[in-house]
């Protein structure tokens, strides 16, 4: 076996400066309920040049941690079931759990070698108990890198928030450290009913009376391996494909490449010839009045896109993703879907372009900066208990402009294919946390 680089070193709980009362309890919504089986994981990378980070113990970064939490008495509150028997958060200022562990390796060696069940270490997890009174829903678990980085894993049970979220809030507490005003308040509000009801995929109806750490565990043995693509990369991209799609995104393509090269290497199928892809995509600004950035919960919509991809000019898959995406509407969000699950049976790809500010291309994700103006190096997200055909996630990358991250969880096998796949290999993509898989 392996030697273990990183190791655990203590383990304490940091509460809001200023007590939240006792009785303010807000209810999950039906949506929130069906992430229940999943976990949220983001970790954000530091090279600390300027030493910003140096002890977490007697550090200003845990001082700045504890007044934010006051604007967040839902981060540092308990799961519960109310009156109605549904999950709901007690905010009872129990705190959130911090974790701090060393890493036997500087930061560039990490990236260019761990793998992702290494990276996983980044931001330990522990699935709700039966009882769950004193167990934190949300953890940070800072690491400390040899030669000065630093990495600060963000985790939460799904059912609590989605990754605008967990973004929002990590660039709030950045903002209180440094003495700055919040960009995106947080909103502690139940979700429209009529979204909460609608959009809920009809699959999950006995959810919210399970134990949400409950599921059946998949019987694929997934890897994972994190694709870096530049700004001028994309842009070539997305000029080949000018024709067939003159307004695709980033996101379009990207979808498209390698929903194109997973399906190749796939068993062929007898009959139909067709695959899905289950997209998620955030719907905040889709709703009227549109739900703000720092909105605590799920705003995920679900929907599937079904063609043939083998054998098909990638022009034509990338402008049928774009379509699928630019036809979504608040009518369609509110609309049921029949049969669906969240990270079901399908090859999902999540679409964080909302993330990408258009303006400047500048992203929420490396938006946290805690000292001497340094942004993270890299930031990865990851989601527990996938199942199915795996995962694709296209996030904003931390060169800016049109350049992107591509986070793949896969069979095994699949993704050794994908490695040497030369469509993918030939647009000079970085690869980072991409060692043994996920099992290893």
């Amino acid at each position: 076996m392996l030697k273990l680089r990183v190791t655990l070193t203590s383990k304490l709980t940091v509460v809001s400066s200023r007590p939240v009362s006792s009785d303010k309890v807000h209810a999950l919504s039906a949506l929130d309920r069906a992430m229940g089986c999943h976990s949220l994981h983001v970790i954000f990378y530091y090279k600390n040049e300027g030493n910003w980070f140096e002890s977490f113990d007697l550090d200003p970064l845990r001082e700045s941690l504890s007044e934010v939490l006051t604007l967040y008495p839902t981060v540092t509150g308990r799961l519960g079931r109310g009156e109605d028997g549904e999950w709901e958060v007690k905010c009872n200022d129990a705190g959130v759990r911090i974790i701090k562990a060393t890493v036997d390796a500087t930061l560039h060696e990490w990236l260019k070698s761990a793998s992702g069940s290494e990276e996983k270490l980044l931001a330990t997890w522990d699935d709700m108990p039966e009882d769950p009174t004193t167990w934190s829903p949300f953890r940070i678990q800072i690491n400390s890198f040899q030669e000065g980085g630093v990495a600060i894993g963000v985790s939460c049970s799904h059912m609590m928030a989605d990754l605008t979220f967990v973004a929002s809030f990590f660039k709030s507490w950045s903002e209180f450290h440094r003495h700055f005003p919040i960009t995106h308040s947080p909103l502690i509000a139940p979700l429209p009913t009529q979204v909460e009801v609608d959009s809920l995929p009809r699959g999950h109806a006995t959810l919210p009376s399970s134990s949400p750490s409950t599921k059946a565990s998949s019987l694929t043995n997934f890897a994972t391996a994190t694709f870096k693509f530049s700004d001028s990369t994309i842009k070539q991209c997305l000029y080949k494909v000018h024709d067939s799609c003159p307004n695709a995104t980033p996101f379009d393509f990207l979808a498209a490449l390698f929903w194109s090269r997973i399906a190749r290497v796939k068993a062929p199928k007898p009959h139909d010839q067709t695959h899905s892809l289950c997209i998620c995509t955030d719907f905040r600004s889709l709703l009227k009045p549109s739900l703000p950035i720092g909105y605590f919960g799920n705003a995920l919509h679900f929907s599937t896109l079904s063609q043939k991809v083998k054998d098909v000019e990638l022009g034509g898959i990338v402008s049928a993703v774009h379509r699928h995406l630019e036809g979504l509407s608040e009518e369609e969000i509110r609309a049921s879907n029949e049969g669906k699950r969240v990270y079901g049976s399908e090859l999902t790809c999540v679409c964080m372009e909302h993330l990408v500010v258009e303006e400047d291309h500048e992203s929420l994700l490396y938006g946290a900066v805690f000292g001497n103006n340094e942004k993270p190096v890299h930031v990865s997200c990851r989601v527990g208990n996938v199942e199915g055909e795996g995962m694709i996630m296209v996030m904003p990358c931390s060169e800016g402009g049109l350049s992107r991250t591509v986070m793949v969880m896969v069979a095994e096998e699949e993704l050794d294919e994908l490695r040497k796949d030369e469509a993918i290999m030939e647009l000079q993509a970085d690869m980072v946390v991409a060692g043994c898989g996920m099992g290893h």
